[in-house]
């Protein structure tokens, strides 16, 4: 039989189970009758939803046995109403949508899980295969009340290669085993016919049904404990909190961060370079930002509410790509992505410390409006369409918000921040074992209007590189260098975060993979600060057989005794590098994040001496400074995408939607 061309669930309506009434329908509130919400019973609340959230990712964290799991904490869990909405804002997480599409919940008994990673069939809510999600519902009295859910990025899945991330797939059927929402345990005891299936169609069979055992023990002691919350305050008091608070985090973006964006149309896109199948050009991701405050309720641009609000619409996003970088986008109006975007808008807040302490959880849901193309672009792609490279699309549409916003508030945003890449080798170890390490390498933030980014780190929240111990007693490898990409951050005011620089040794012959963007395009740098250093892999550098290694790569061969060189982006500057006082510069040359040649190309500062001891000559400097000036143009771009970018656009040094 052929396979269903379009799964159902895209561009579907929000998930209403059991007639339910849903974050959409505004005015329906679980409120308690005729009394307020006790405010102290609030801050319980939120309290143990985020101490329950962290239990459940501590416990996966201590009990996982993959590396890219336990090690890398490439896993989110999420806390969910009984009306599917997000709860929780420490970390961002999957849909409970579609189980509850699948499964009714008043068909749900305690001891249920419900497993899914199929991406056609998750709502949007899973990226690529090898995230796999298990929910788990909350009960009070036997009715559902709260799920709890774990959602990761597990070593292999199947698929074409090993790490089930083939990058140059065509299909989705290339890239792994695709299981839609099933019920993995019933009422307590476990599917094991389900998980003997999975487990046969992954190379890491053995650390793939520990991860399983570790997410879905976890996420049960996380329904336990919410199951304890119920009890002790009674199911209407908590929902009323549940209300609560999910309308604070609405009127507080709506009052500290909407109001700071003034009224008014904003076009913005930003690429990808790369699908692994054609050859490199420009895959455009757009967005048209309005913002509007103006007319009353019932007016078309605004809520029932008659609160302002932004329209996010994509239009102009490049058609589908063939090869596997494609997301899946336009499901329950654009859910998930509402919640993946929202973190970005933060950065308006009045101060770092005010920015730290905004969550997102489904309150910024009402407040952004998403508008997607027609089906086939790479938001809104067609089964069986790739998609394990998406985070090529998703990552780079945080920067594409934040330069959009950048432009309405006159460059009061960071430039752009590093861009998750997958990096690794497989092959067999010293007892003929199979072996597969991989690691998503960090990279440097972009330069903030008020201090410079940061060096190496993670865009995934808590996300960390692999400890060089433990791949080295592990893995048949010697790592010879961990540390910062000297000259990678952007030259600015303030500076683009560092990438990393990690020299790899392999001590037998291996394959290098790699599914990395930024090796042509780079970190944007704004109102003039300057773009970062691109993504770099160099095998046997300096060696007989030194070469480039392409971002996307499947099976490079490496051989014992030869060094794997990967150098990571670093993060756009933020405003005029000739501004950067002598001090800063002198203190990034003490530091080795800047070289003497760099400070003198990037900064027109003149030093002499060496790392440890730059002298900085101060006339000669203020010369160099003013001869650099002169040579400008009399107009730059508001945006400065690197030398790449007129790889890929004909000659072109800037896009039309760069200029203000």
């Amino acid at each position: 039989m052929a396979p269903d061309p379009e799964p159902r669930g895209g561009s579907s309506p929000p998930v209403n189970p059991a007639g339910l009434p849903t974050a959409y329908e505004h005015g329906n509130r679980l409120t308690l009758e005729g009394s307020a919400v006790d405010p102290i019973l609030v801050e319980i609340v939120e309290g143990t939803l985020a101490s329950v959230e962290l239990e459940v990712e501590t416990a996966i964290g201590r009990t996982s046995r993959s590396p890219m799991i336990r090690d890398a904490h490439d896993f989110r869990a999420g806390i969910h109403d009984r009306q599917l909405r997000k709860l929780t804002g420490r970390s961002y997480s999957a849909l409970v949508h579609p189980v509850a599409r699948d499964f009714p919940l008043s068909e749900m008994a305690d001891g249920d899980i419900f497993f899914h990673n199929d991406v056609y069939e998750s709502e949007g809510g899973i990226g690529h295969l090898p995230d796999l999600c298990v929910t788990v519902p909350v009960f009070c009295d036997g009715t559902v009340v709260a799920f709890v859910q774990a959602f990761g990025h597990h070593d292999d899945i199947g698929g074409a290669v090993p790490g089930s991330m083939p990058s140059h797939a065509r299909s989705v059927y290339e890239e792994g085993l695709m299981v839609p929402p099933i019920k993995l345990w019933d009422k307590g005891v476990p599917n094991r016919a389900a998980l003997r299936i999975m487990t046969r169609n992954s190379r890491m069979p053995e650390s793939l049904a520990a991860d399983l055992d570790a997410e879905c023990s976890a996420c049960l002691m996380g329904a336990r404990r919410l199951a304890e919350l119920f009890q002790r305050y009674g199911r209407a008091a908590v929902e009323a909190a549940f209300d609560e608070i999910l309308d604070r985090t609405t009127e507080t973006y709506r009052r500290e961060i909407l109001s700071k964006i003034p009224d008014g149309t904003y076009v913005w896109e930003d690429y990808a370079e790369h699908d692994g199948v054609d050859e490199p050009r420009l895959h455009a991701q757009r967005i048209t930002l309005t913002k509007t405050s103006t007319g009353g309720p019932g007016h078309p641009d605004r809520y029932p509410d008659g609160g302002p609000r932004i329209i996010i619409d994509f239009t102009g996003t490049s058609a589908q790509a063939k090869g596997p970088i494609n997301h899946c986008g336009d499901y329950v109006g654009g859910n998930f992505l509402k919640k993946w975007l929202a973190p970005i808008l933060r950065n308006l807040a009045d101060t770092p410390e005010r920015m730290a302490q905004l969550d997102v959880n489904e309150g910024v849901v009402p407040l952004i409006e998403m508008r997607f193309p027609e089906k086939g672009t790479l938001l809104t792609p067609i089964y069986p369409a790739p998609t394990n490279a998406r985070t090529f699309v998703i990552l780079r549409l945080l920067g594409v918000l934040a330069g959009v916003v950048a432009k309405a508030v006159d460059g009061q945003m960071p430039a752009d921040q590093e861009t998750i890449r997958y990096t690794g080798v497989y092959g067999t170890d010293r007892d003929g074992n199979d072996y597969l390490m991989r690691e998503v390498l960090g990279g440097g933030s972009g330069g903030r209007p008020y201090a410079d980014g940061e060096d190496t780190i993670h865009v995934v929240p808590d996300s960390r590189n692999l400890p060089t111990e433990f791949t080295e007693s592990r893995f048949p490898f010697l790592v010879e260098r961990l540390g910062l990409a000297v000259d990678s951050g952007g030259p600015g005011r303030h500076r683009g975060g560092l990438g990393y620089e990690k020299h790899i040794r392999m001590l037998r012959d291996a394959h290098f993979m790699s599914i990395a963007d930024r090796s042509i395009l780079a970190c944007w740098g704004i109102k003039g600060g300057r773009a970062g250093a691109s993504f770099e892999v160099t095998i046997d550098p300096g060696g007989p057989d030194e070469r480039i290694v392409d971002a996307l790569a499947d099976a490079e061969p490496v051989l014992a005794g030869q060094v794997i060189r990967i150098r990571t982006t670093g993060g756009g500057g933020w405003g005029d590098p000739l501004e950067r006082p002598y001090g800063e510069v002198e203190r990034d040359l003490r530091g080795g994040k800047v070289s003497l040649s760099g400070a003198r190309r990037n900064y027109g500062v003149v030093a002499v001496g060496d790392r440890d001891h730059p002298v900085i000559d101060q006339a000669a400097s203020d010369g160099l400074r003013a001869e650099l000036r002169a040579a400008r143009p009399e107009r730059q771009p508001f945006f400065d995408r690197g030398p790449g970018y007129a790889k890929l656009s004909g000659g072109q040094s800037s896009a039309e939607v760069d200029w203000l």
